[in-house]
């Protein structure tokens, strides 16, 4: 274990945002408890009001608008030192939007996996699917110009789920619509999700989650 928490990603400061370190610099401050449910990721979980929703004060939100997953390597010791219960990982979308191959995407999540799961090894650890996008909107074009890359990453994970420790959760499937978008009741901008859409995401991890 002591060998694992030796493991340090640090990247240039200016890769990420001001908004990223003070969110970095919020998190690190913040009191360390017990039994501990993490939802990981960017704007998407950073959007949401996790303790309220599942009504657990165990849940904590480390989402930062913007993030990719070299941001999560980044920061993931700060994760790892409180040994969580669970951690929820939603990360990917922001990469492919930047022009970040999938195949980087799906290994730097392996990475954050390993490092998680070394140093915390009674943590359950979930990887979530990107979810589906909807250029109707016509915003967020680099976004939502990725369709493809994203469902490769999602086999991908799938996939690497079988051998590696963590359990892959299918958000994608029921947020998505019968033309491959997201459905439109669920966004108002092709990428971040309203009200509706974060109960369906609810209904896919809550047995997970509880």
């Amino acid at each position: 274990m002591a060998q694992a928490q030796q493991v340090k990603y640090r990247f240039p400061d200016s890769l990420f945002s001001t908004y990223y370190h003070q969110r970095v610099a919020l998190f690190k401050v913040l009191p360390k408890t017990s039994k501990d449910i993490i939802m990981l990721g960017n704007s998407i979980t950073d959007g949401g009001e996790w303790a309220e929703m599942f009504q657990n004060p165990h849940i904590k939100n480390r989402g930062i608008n913007g993030d990719i997953s070299a941001g999560v390597l980044n920061r993931i010791d700060e994760v790892a030192e409180r040994k969580p219960a669970k951690v929820f990982l939603l990360i990917g979308t922001n990469d492919l939007a930047r022009g970040i191959s999938p195949d980087s995407v799906v290994k730097n999540i392996r990475q954050i996996v390993a490092i998680l799961h070394e140093a915390s090894p009674k943590t359950q650890i979930f990887v979530q699917s990107i979810f589906p996008v909807n250029e109707s909107f016509k915003k967020f074009g680099g976004h939502t110009s990725k369709k493809a890359e994203i469902i490769q990453v999602n086999q991908s994970l799938k996939n690497l789920s079988d051998s590696l420790p963590f359990v892959y959760l299918d958000v994608y499937t029921s947020l998505v619509d019968e033309t491959g978008r997201m459905n439109p009741k669920f966004t108002n901008d092709g990428l971040h999700l309203l009200g509706e859409g974060y109960l369906a995401w609810k209904k896919v991890i809550e047995k997970d989650l509880n």
